[in-house]
């Protein structure tokens, strides 16, 4: 999964100031702890929209530096988000895509929508489409 470092900054008037160095788009505050790590979980998905939007790649996380926390995009998000970026890198056209998908570029459009919910096997396929394959993994946390 995609886990972005994130600055967790006190505010002067209470609360934290949340900020990417990746994704400079993702900023918010929560009035505690536990408010800011909600916060910056939102700001950061809502943050893909504008690269969704505008067409380009989102970049990959740094290494988190001292200080900083990590804040997950959920797997759903980041398996449009690799499907952005293939389809970026691959110079391929959605309709070239669905082409090859056979299917239909309306349908194949919904597939590239990032607030439409795309099943991981629809996601798997386009990629593959475009000559990449859909890895996932388990492991066990402590």
């Amino acid at each position: 999964m995609q886990k972005y470092p994130a600055r967790f900054d006190p505010a002067d008037e209470g609360g934290y100031n949340v900020s990417f160095r990746d994704i400079p788009e993702a900023i918010t505050q929560g009035d505690d702890l536990a408010e800011a790590e909600a916060m910056a979980r939102d700001a950061l998905v809502t943050a893909m929209e504008f690269y969704f939007e505008s067409g380009r790649p989102v970049p990959a996380p740094s290494k988190p530096a001292k200080g900083e926390r990590i804040v997950e995009l959920p797997p759903s998000v980041a398996a449009k988000v690799a499907l952005l970026n293939a389809r970026l890198a691959s110079g391929a056209r959605p309709a070239d895509v669905a082409r090859a998908m056979g299917i239909k570029p309306p349908e194949m459009s919904r597939i590239f929508d990032f607030t439409h919910a795309t099943k991981i096997d629809t996601v798997a396929a386009a990629l593959a489409a475009m000559g990449y394959e859909l890895e996932l993994s388990v492991r066990q946390v402590k």
